[in-house]
Order: C-alpha cells, then sequence, then structure tokens
C-alpha cells in the first residue's frame, strides 16, 4: 500500500449506476483527492467525468478524469462496481457465472497494472466476487474487502429507527451472513443508544418480536422491491461505498459490517461472507468475533454452506 504519497486517489471500476452514484458521493463529501472513472464504455465515463468536474466550483478540490487500468497503479483504492445486474426475479447468485468471468478480466488487468493498493467489491454476488478477486489478485487477504451487509445493516437501521421514532444514527443491530437471501439480523446484540434491544420489549412481547422479524424480512427483501420498481438499487450501496472509502483513507479503524475473509472466526474458513471487522487504512485490521446464540450461529453457518456449494464449481 502506498502511504507516503500525500494524495488519495480512487480508482472507480464501471460508470454505470452504482459505479456513478458512487463518484458522486465521493465528490460530494470531498472524500478523495484524485478518482479515475474507468469503464469497457470510454465516452461514458468520460461523460460522468466531465459532468463531475463541473460539480467542482461547488466542493472539495478533486482531479477527476477518465481513464484506463494503467491509471490502478498508484491508486490506494480500487472500487469495482462493474458487472451484470441483477434482474426482475433474479437473485445475486444468479450472476456468480457472468460475473466470474468479467471479474477474471478486470482484477488480471488492474495487477498487471502494478497496482498495490486496496480492493472494495461492490458488485453482486459480493461475498463470491470478493473471494474471486482475492483468489485472482494474490493481494492479502485483509487488502480485498466486499461491501458485504454494510447496506443491509443501514436498511435494518432506518427501519428500526422508524419503528421506534428514533434517529437511526443511534441505533445499532448488524446484518451478518451472505448479502442475500441467507442473511441474519444478530438481534442478540442490538442496542439503542446504550441500551440493550431486548429493554424495548417490556410491554407486548410478542408483537415486538413479529414486528421485528417483519422488519428484517423487509430488510432482506427490500433490492427486490426497489429493483421492481426502479430497476436497479444505488444510492444507499453508494452512500456505504462512500463511508467505507471514508474508514480507509482516514485510517479510522471503525467497525462495519463487510465481507472478509474468515479463517477460523465463527467457526468458518476459506470463504468471504459478511461479519463485523475494523478497517483501516491497511484495509481490514481485525474480524470482530461476536458471541452469537446458538440459533445464529445456525444461521450464519447454513449462509456459509450456501455460499461455499455456490462458488465450489469456480474454485475447487
Amino acid at each position: 500500500m502506498n502511504n507516503e504519497r500525500n494524495t488519495s486517489k480512487v480508482a472507480i471500476i464501471g460508470t454505470g449506476f452504482v459505479g456513478s452514484s458512487y463518484a458522486f458521493s465521493l465528490l460530494n463529501q470531498g472524500i478523495a483527492n484524485e478518482m479515475v472513472l474507468i469503464d469497457i464504455n470510454k465516452e461514458k465515463a468520460e461523460g460522468e467525468a466531465r459532468d463531475l468536474n463541473h460539480g467542482l466550483p461547488f466542493s472539495s478540490p478533486m482531479k477527476i478524469w477518465a481513464g484506463s487500468y494503467e491509471d490502478c497503479k498508484d491508486a490506494d483504492l480500487v472500487v469495482i462496481t462493474a458487472g451484470a445486474n441483477q434482474a426482475p426475479g433474479e437473485t445475486r447468485l444468479d450472476l456468480i457465472a457472468k460475473n466470474i468471468k468479467i471479474f477474471k478480466i478486470i482484477v488480471d488487468e488492474i495487477m498487471k497494472s502494478g497496482f498495490n493498493g486496496i480492493f472494495l467489491i461492490a458488485t453482486n454476488p459480493v461475498d463470491i466476487l470478493s473471494y474471486a478477486t482475492w483468489k485472482f489478485s494474490g493481494l492479502p487477504m485483509e487488502r480485498v474487502i466486499g461491501s458485504g451487509t454494510i447496506l443491509d445493516t443501514a436498511r435494518l437501521r432506518y427501519l428500526l429507527g422508524e419503528y421506534f421514532e428514533l434517529d437511526s444514527r443511534n441505533v445499532h443491530v448488524y446484518i451478518i451472513g451472505e448479502h442475500g437471501d441467507t442473511e441474519l439480523p444478530v438481534w442478540s446484540h442490538g442496542t439503542i443508544g446504550s441500551q440493550p434491544l431486548q429493554s424495548y420489549f417490556k410491554k407486548d412481547n410478542d408483537k415486538i418480536k413479529k414486528d421485528l422479524e417483519d422488519i428484517f424480512v423487509n430488510v432482506r427483501d427490500a433490492a427486490y422491491h426497489i429493483i421492481n420498481r426502479k430497476g436497479a438499487t444505488y444510492y444507499g450501496i453508494a452512500m456505504g461505498l462512500a463511508r467505507l472509502t471514508k474508514a480507509i483513507l482516514r485510517n479510522e479503524n471503525s467497525i462495519l459490517t463487510v465481507s472478509a475473509l474468515l479463517e477460523g472466526k465463527y467457526g468458518l474458513d476459506d470463504l468471504y461472507i459478511g461479519v463485523p471487522a475494523i478497517v483501516n487504512r491497511n484495509g481490514i485490521r481485525e474480524i470482530v468475533e461476536l458471541d452469537l446464540t446458538e440459533e445464529e450461529m445456525k444461521k450464519l453457518h447454513h449462509s456459509a454452506n450456501v455460499l461455499k456449494t455456490a462458488i465450489k464449481p469456480y474454485f475447487d
């Protein structure tokens, strides 16, 4: 990782809905000094760069341009948002075959440039493509991070905030596991402010438990609802990627639910899956191993088995 430079440079691969929304978030929040947009459709990347540059008089100074894989050489962070999108009726796992092929080409080209920074993966299925990026790149596991369940956790915090009529930033409950149909909420560690979530179950215990389960189902299926209505999800994940970028470039040591390689934590090995982790300038500093209930651990292992079965044909 290049820590000697005074600038912070982000390369974005893919300028579709997610990539361009993420670029806009970076510009709005002034997170990086340099941003290069790379896309197989060079004109699209150029158009996005021009449009973003026209916002610079309203923002912090930033160098923004459309470039090529060679521009990844001295990037601190390469963020991959390229690939086939989830269509109505498709699950994230339906995209594996198409996107693994695309990723092999992309990651090989990036590594050919001499890139030695951190990968941040957003393309679905994110857990499997993070694992693929780690394998294809040969980089240490701490420098390949997937967006994991950062958005799912944000969705849950938002809906719980609405339910309890509280600022969602004061709600702390994690979603872990696959970013997909087998994810799970960690109710046992949930807090609102500094109070355990369980303390809110004083009255109507059964009703609140049912309501929370309904909220979780809404979170798990949120992408399907949005895709059916507007064709794709991109604002939420763009904000999540910007949050991760800030944690990395500013060396925050923040705990975020990302897709990380497990090697023994939670009794799992050799797979990327969404878990809380400490993120800083070097990537993933440490996996946070929560003391899960027996039921939560069983659901996490089920989620892991689904991912392992899905990826086995490609990395056996």
